[in-house]
């Protein structure tokens, strides 16, 4: 299983849109057909070093995640908003056992 992980620090002015990214990233589940299994969080700290939204995903295989990054749901209508509203971002990606 290869598990990918993204954490997005949210625009400023934009942190009123944290709720409609979360039900966003969220939509992909049915949409993005090489998804496996989907969590979501929202940060509740907000500390200095904290970013708002952190995406966990998880595919069958390297192949999998790399269609993924093309898949056209996830292209035109999460990574989108996510490129939009976002400051910065970052990820890791590794197979879990």
């Amino acid at each position: 299983m290869v598990k990918h992980i993204v954490c997005f620090k949210i625009k400023e002015e934009c942190k009123n849109r944290i709720e409609e990214a979360k039900n966003t990233l969220l939509s992909m589940v049915g949409n993005v057909p090489m998804l496996r299994k989907i969590v979501v969080g929202v940060d509740f700290l907000h500390s200095e070093r904290s970013y708002d939204i952190i995406l966990e995903t998880w595919f069958d295989s390297v192949e999998d995640l790399n269609d993924y990054q093309n898949d056209p749901y996830h292209c035109s209508v999460v990574k989108k908003l996510m490129h939009e509203i976002r400051e910065a971002s970052v990820a890791i990606d590794y197979f879990e056992e």
